[in-house]
Order: structure tokens, then C-alpha cells, then sequence
């Protein structure tokens, strides 16, 4: 059988085009799993994991605490607001703690980019980045472009538009490099102020009106903006910003072809999507959802059998 290139999984700049493919391959095997009546495999039976999520999650921990159990893996939940980190105990001292408990896989959400290169470099686990801070989120990236090609058939010769606040967006870096990396074309499209000056330089085009940018792509990819991650105000008001950059049936249906709406949660109803585009045939969210968990047992699946040799 292929494996992985690599024995983390840190973010998609550290992969290629081989390791995506064979990911898919192996998420289409899942795929069928979780839709049998019995949704476990033995495959992990001896391998313990633990998620260690130091910035808050309900999504993204909930899928991949779920493909682990589907796996089959025993599984050690850490949340920093309940941990020794709050008495000032460093990220190695908690990991090696955690690790002491003879854990080979480590599931890590970080505020501070670069944080998961950081410990696979100082601990004997396989780390996988579950994002780190405006970084990377290389799953979230990954079951966005499985769902992509599901839907369409193939990602390669795509047009994607990535719409909102690209700036603080872990998710838009990531999906930039998975998608240009299968063959796909791709642009960003938000308020100039929550562009980053360097986004020319990863070859991808920039469009500030929604409708071109709309009528241009195949997929629109639809950001939240990340008022958490706001120190100033990028734009005079929500209700500017949802009449500029967000989209709604009226808008969709006007434009002169069909497109697929992708969003990767949490959604602000009524401000970057409307409800009835959310939950329209166009909009492939809740596929999005599912095939997370086909995904992450697939990436674990692989991960795990390197260290398994």
C-alpha cells in the first residue's frame, strides 16, 4: 500500500499532490464505513490519541473525536481552560506530560502559527495541526477539496473563489495551497482591508466585487469574518459588509450559471450567507460536515500506520 510523505500532518505546504490523492482514495473507503450500520473499524484498536485544543471548538473536535472512535483508537481529551496551562505550565512540559502517558498521536489547536512544527520537532509523537492560529488548517482544507471533487468530479481546472475576511483566515491559506496544488484556479474576494498585502504573491487573483467574482467561479468558498481575531475595525459595519460581500438567493440566481456554495462553520446567518442560501441544493455545507470525519479518519488511518512500522 502507498504512504504518506510525511509523518505529521502540519500543513498542506508539507504535502503533494501524491498524499492528497491517496488521503481521498483512502477517505472514499471511510466514506463507505460511516454509512454502513456498524460505523467502527478495529483499525486503531492500538493507538491512543489525544486532542489537545488550546483555542476553542465544537466542530472540528467533535469530527475528529469521532473519526477516532470510528477507528477505533482510544482516545484522551485535553482542554487548556481545564489544564495546568492556566498555572503557567509551557506547551512541552503539558505535551510530554500527556506523552509520559504512552500517547502516539497528538491532535493539536493552537493560537500561535507554527505551533504544531514547534513540538513535532520536541516530542516522539505524530502531531497533527487542527489549526494554529491564522495559519494553517490542513483538514478543514482537505474535506473542503473532497468535497469539491465529489461534487464536480474532479478539483484540477476548477475556478474557487475564497469570499470574506482572508486576512485572519487559517482556513483561506490552506485551502489556497491544496487547491493550487490539485490544479485549480484560484481568487480571493473580501474588503481590501481584510486582503493581505502578500496574497499576490501565492498566484492567486483578487477581485473586490462580489458579483465578477461570483460570475467568474465554479465554487464560492464563504468566509466568516473573525471578529475574535480583531484587534480594529476592518470595515464600518456588519450591515456594509453583508450588503457588499454577502450573498443571498436574489444574488445567486441572477448570475449567469449555477454555482456550489461551500462554508466551513460556524455560518453568521444573514451576514456573509443567507439562510435560504445555506440551505439551498447549491450549498454543500452538511456534505462538508460528513466528509470531515471520512477525512480525519483517513489522515489518522495514514499517519497511524507509519508509526505502527
Amino acid at each position: 500500500m502507498s504512504e504518506l510523505s510525511v509523518n505529521h500532518l502540519l500543513g498542506i505546504k508539507y504535502l503533494n499532490e501524491k498524499d492528497i490523492q491517496l488521503i481521498f482514495e483512502t477517505a472514499d473507503h471511510f466514506k463507505e464505513v460511516i454509512n454502513r450500520p456498524i460505523k467502527k473499524v478495529p483499525s486503531l484498536r492500538d493507538i491512543t490519541i489525544a486532542n489537545l485544543f488550546f483555542e476553542n471548538s465544537t466542530r472540528t473536535k467533535l469530527s475528529f473525536e469521532l473519526a477516532e472512535k470510528r477507528l477505533s483508537a482510544d482516545v484522551l481529551n485535553f482542554s487548556s481552560a481545564q489544564s495546568s496551562v492556566k498555572k503557567g505550565e509551557t506547551l512541552i512540559d503539558t505535551v510530554n506530560n500527556i506523552l509520559s502517558m504512552k500517547v502516539d498521536m497528538v491532535v493539536m489547536r493552537h493560537p500561535n502559527p507554527g505551533a504544531g512544527v514547534f513540538l513535532s520537532k520536541h516530542v516522539n509523537a505524530s502531531i497533527v495541526n487542527a489549526g494554529d492560529g491564522a495559519h494553517e488548517h490542513p483538514t478543514q482544507a482537505l474535506l473542503d477539496s473532497y468535497s469539491i471533487r465529489e461534487r464536480l468530479g474532479d478539483v484540477a481546472g476548477k475556478k474557487v473563489v475564497i469570499v470574506g475576511d482572508i486576512l485572519h483566515s487559517r482556513v483561506a491559506l490552506s485551502n489556497i495551497f491544496a487547491l493550487q496544488l490539485q490544479g485549480a484556479e484560484v481568487m480571493v474576494c473580501g474588503p481590501k482591508t481584510l486582503i493581505p498585502r502578500y496574497i499576490h504573491e501565492l498566484g492567486v487573483k483578487v477581485e473586490t466585487d462580489l458579483r465578477k467574482a461570483l460570475n467568474w467561479c465554479d465554487v464560492a468558498n464563504m468566509l466568516r469574518v473573525q471578529n475574535e481575531r480583531m484587534d480594529i475595525s476592518y470595515f464600518p459595519s456588519t450591515r456594509e459588509y453583508t450588503q457588499q460581500f454577502g450573498v443571498n438567493k436574489e444574488l445567486l440566481n441572477s448570475l449567469d450559471k449555477e454555482i456550489i456554495i461551500m462554508h466551513p462553520g460556524p455560518i453568521n446567518r444573514g451576514v456573509e450567507i443567507t439562510s435560504d442560501v445555506a440551505d439551498s441544493k447549491q450549498a454543500i455545507i452538511l456534505d462538508q460536515v460528513q466528509n470531515g470525519v471520512a477525512v480525519r479518519m483517513a489522515v489518522i488511518y495514514l499517519l497511524a500506520s507509519k508509526i505502527k512500522q
